[in-house]
């Protein structure tokens, strides 16, 4: 079994690490917006994360029985935003048996749940990623990043922040309001551009006195 230690996320003083494992089938691909190092022979089922907000993808991907025969079952990745205690966790799903038995769980809405060590349970919410064919997850960390870029998500001192949540509000009348200070807006619209947009400005602040 590989596991991963997100050294510099342990840096933040004070912080106690635990360990975030993944239940039989299920893979590791992106967390906190790095993709997670695999190899063809072993898959890192583990990671080390301190307690807060985290950003996690997984996918389900295991040989199934298929009739007279054995398939590979593969799913979309799936993205959670999730809190990290200060304790042990473990993502699971139900045990799956049969390729059809996949078929119809996964149509049907999977539940993910995480099991702390104290036996306590959840199940968590997740956003099924889009792609156009297999090769739109071929570059997980470029797919994730564009997704974060559009939903305002960036990555401070290891932990998850929506920039989104943070500065933008929604008054009693409805009306959408830009709230936070400038620094925090700043972050939220510099999360959002595009790569030639972000050239420009920094080209633009380089020449600011």
């Amino acid at each position: 079994m590989k596991k991963l230690a997100f050294l510099a996320a342990l840096l933040v003083a004070n912080v106690q690490a635990a360990t975030l494992s993944v239940g039989d089938g299920i893979e590791l691909l992106v967390v906190d917006g790095k993709e997670v190092n695999q190899s063809l022979w072993s898959r890192t089922t583990e990671v080390d994360l301190p307690a807060g907000k985290h950003q996690v993808v997984l996918r389900y991907d295991r040989e199934l029985k298929n009739g007279s025969r054995n398939s590979i079952y593969t799913t979309r990745p799936y993205l959670f935003e999730m809190v990290m205690p200060e304790q042990d966790v473990r993502i699971e799903l139900p045990a799956l048996v049969a390729y059809s038995q996949a078929q119809a769980y996964f149509q049907k809405g999977p539940e993910w749940t995480m099991t702390q060590a104290d036996g306590s349970q959840k199940i968590l919410p997740f956003v099924e990623m889009k792609g156009d064919g297999i090769a739109a997850f071929s570059d997980m960390e470029k797919l994730v990043g564009e997704y974060n870029r559009q939903h305002g998500i960036t990555f401070e001192q290891g932990y998850a922040v929506d920039l989104e949540q943070a500065v933008v509000e929604v008054n009693q009348d409805g009306k959408v309001e830009i709230s936070g200070d400038a620094l925090a807006q700043l972050k939220l619209w510099y999360s959002k551009a595009k790569p030639e947009e972000k050239a420009a400005f920094k080209a633009w602040m380089a020449k600011q006195p």
